[in-house]
């Protein structure tokens, strides 16, 4: 009886270990459970954000190329515009001075004329 007493005191034991590491188990998986939970959430997160970052670099992309372009037109208009500037004032010393001729020619005819 002392060795069936014995027995069944490890028994009970044993049933108790068993049990607590079947608690320790469960509680664990639980545990695992969430943070797979988190993690996918997170994963699709980043999938979310790294699609989101694609879009937003392909449309940075041609928003530069279209500013590069405005850039060149407007250097290129500039540059046409300093010329016609730089032509006008040609012009206008070229017709002032023309305008000067004329005027002293006009000039020296009236007085040959009135010496007549």
């Amino acid at each position: 009886t002392q060795q069936g007493a014995a027995l069944q005191s490890y028994n009970n034991e044993l049933v108790k270990c068993i049990e607590e590491l079947c608690a320790k188990r469960e509680e664990l998986s639980q545990q695992i459970q969430k943070e797979e939970e988190e993690k996918n959430k997170l994963q699709n997160d980043i999938r979310l954000l790294t699609e989101k970052l694609a879009r937003i670099n392909e449309s940075l992309a041609r928003k530069m190329a279209t500013r590069n372009e405005f850039e060149k037109t407007i250097a290129e208009t500039e540059a046409a515009y300093t010329k016609i500037l730089e032509s006008s004032q040609t012009l206008l010393n070229v017709l002032k001075k023309e305008a000067g001729n004329l005027s002293r020619a006009t000039e020296l005819k009236s007085s040959i004329t009135k010496e007549s």
